[in-house]
């Protein structure tokens, strides 16, 4: 997890100077994210995509590992850390609660959601944060950004935004973060989900594969914990959406 050193105190100086800078064009934009292309770390990309919209400040998360508790879904932030604390469960719920359908769905769409009451912001700054989601690979990620209470965030820009954020974060994600929970399936755990989208029982594709039907549910549950959902219609979903039958 990448986070700024000063997310513990988010001074009214640096609120301001980044709630009323100027927003870049989007020929300003692509020219400044070929320049960071290379040598600098996700952060700068995502502060400029931060000031190209007008917000104040980026959260990018990471969803596969959103339920996992701590704060281990944060890929990079410069929100105030107590914000990003408070929020952790939250996120996590939302996520959990969401289905394999509406995942497809959200992809590059802005959503708007508030911040609890008891959550204290800098002033100025509005009690809604925006996400818009991307996948890279079979992975889904949120940029979240705080914007003032006085600007509304332009939808179009937005959707640059998140097409613009899988493009920084695929070269700028380290290869490390978090291997145990990558979506890599194995020959047999991709034979599972191949036969259970052909619609055949743990019964069936045990005499397909001429295993004992524990092991081909132990397959099919990792499967599921890989993929991070939570039955065998959005495993298949999953599967179908990310190419992998």
């Amino acid at each position: 997890m990448e986070m700024s050193r000063s997310d513990a105190v988010w001074s009214s100086e640096t609120a301001a100077r980044r709630m009323y800078g100027r927003r870049i064009s989007r020929e300003q934009l692509i020219r400044r994210l070929g320049e960071l292309a290379s040598g600098t770390g996700l952060g700068n990309g995502l502060a400029v995509l931060t000031e190209y919209v007008g917000a104040t400040h980026y959260l990018l998360a990471r969803h596969d590992v959103s339920q996992d508790g701590g704060l281990d879904f944060v890929v990079c932030s410069d929100w105030p850390f107590d914000i990003v604390r408070r929020l952790s469960g939250i996120i996590a719920g939302l996520n959990s609660k969401t289905t394999e359908l509406e995942k497809c769905r959200a992809q590059l769409q802005p959503v708007f959601h508030a911040m609890p009451d008891d959550i204290g912001l800098p002033r100025g700054v509005s009690r809604s944060y925006c996400a818009v989601t991307f996948s890279i690979g079979p992975t889904r990620f949120s940029l979240m950004l705080l914007f003032p209470e006085d600007v509304i965030l332009s939808q179009d820009a937005l959707r640059d935004v998140a097409v613009l954020a899988g493009y920084v974060a695929s070269h700028k994600i380290k290869a490390d973060v978090r291997h145990d929970r990558e979506c890599e399936l194995t020959e047999r755990e991709l034979e599972c989900l191949f036969w259970i989208a052909e619609g055949k029982t743990s019964d069936e594709i045990a005499v397909i594969l001429g295993i004992s039907r524990n092991t081909i549910n132990n397959y099919i549950t990792s499967v599921m914990r890989k993929t991070a959902t939570r039955t065998r219609s959005e495993a298949i979903a999953h599967a179908v959406r990310n190419n992998l039958v």
